[in-house]
């Protein structure tokens, strides 16, 4: 069998109904970009150890991201793993490769300077839609998260914050459309408490609510990633911040609450990752203001 007929009897039967549709796009166009071309044509019985490692190489060589070819790398090994429990192959050859190094990307936050301009200049030109950015700066919602907040998630009660859906831009007939669906893991289904110095502006939000969701955008259906996402690239510039992508707000959140004291484990329930392992590896080191803080105090003790 050629491996392009198996790779795409693998997608179609093992991947598509086991995983989110954006999951099955991603790894059929990984497939059908990346691997396919090279590999496709091959004999299944041909991918030798030898030729999976060359594979490798070249992409690396082609100027591709070590992050990016492993990514790759790991779509031939789930294939052909697969491939070799139905007994398609009998022995496959991929958990041999030799994967690139990988470099940890760098978290990046908003300083403490940054964080008081946004939020000076929201509050000051009452910019309602734009509420939802510090609402991630203080509870460290994903923008997917926070554009499928809808009102019923909020407990003004007890002050929580539901988060139990998604969202994300799909092309979809010349255009790109909202689709909600569950979060990115289950782990990030999860409860958060409102800081109580949010809780009037929301109340006030919910009073001129236009429809169900708490950040509604141009239309009552709330709005979309990509133009959230313009939007904060719009206030950065008019604000003379350096660019940052929009996640730079949950990792704005996770680096102050680190540095007022809360708890790692604390902090990954709310962050929503699976192990406060995770949160650890990954902010420990972003806390730079911090750590100057920290250096300055014990320098005090110099004579």
């Amino acid at each position: 069998m050629k491996y392009n007929q198996w790779l795409n009897q693998w997608l179609e039967y093992y991947i598509r109904p086991s995983t989110k549709d954006r999951t099955y796009n991603k790894y059929a166009r990984i497939v059908y970009n990346h691997i396919s071309p090279t590999l496709g044509d091959m004999d299944m019985q041909e991918l030798t150890a030898l030729e999976l490692q060359k594979f490798s190489v070249d992409l690396l060589n082609k100027g591709m991201a070590p992050n990016t070819v492993n990514g790759i790398i790991s779509i031939v090994k789930c294939s052909l793993r697969r491939a070799e429990s139905l007994g398609i192959v009998d022995k496959q050859y991929a958990d041999a490769i030799t994967r690139p190094k990988t470099k940890e990307k760098d978290v990046e936050s908003l300083s403490r300077d940054e964080q008081r301009k946004i939020e000076q200049y929201i509050s000051d030109n009452k910019e309602d839609n734009r509420f939802g950015i510090i609402l991630c700066m203080y509870t460290g919602l994903r923008v997917g998260e926070l554009l499928a907040l809808k009102w019923r998630d909020v407990d003004f009660i007890k002050s929580i914050l539901t988060v139990n859906k998604s969202c994300h831009d799909s092309w979809k007939d010349g255009e790109y459309v909202k689709v909600i669906d569950t979060p990115k893991t289950d782990s990030s289904i999860r409860k958060i408490p409102i800081p109580k110095q949010l809780i009037s502006k929301l109340k006030e939000l919910k009073k001129k609510a236009k429809g169900e969701y708490v950040i509604i955008g141009k239309t009552q259906y709330g709005a979309q990633v990509r133009s959230y996402q313009r939007s904060f690239e719009n206030l950065l510039n008019l604000l003379d911040i350096p660019h940052k992508g929009i996640h730079c707000l949950r990792h704005t959140f996770a680096t102050r609450a680190l540095e007022v004291g809360m708890d790692v484990k604390t902090l990954s329930e709310i962050l929503g990752h699976k192990s406060p392992t995770v949160t650890l590896k990954r902010y420990a080191h972003s806390m730079i203001e911090h750590k100057a803080e920290m250096m300055n105090r014990v320098g005090k003790i110099l004579l």
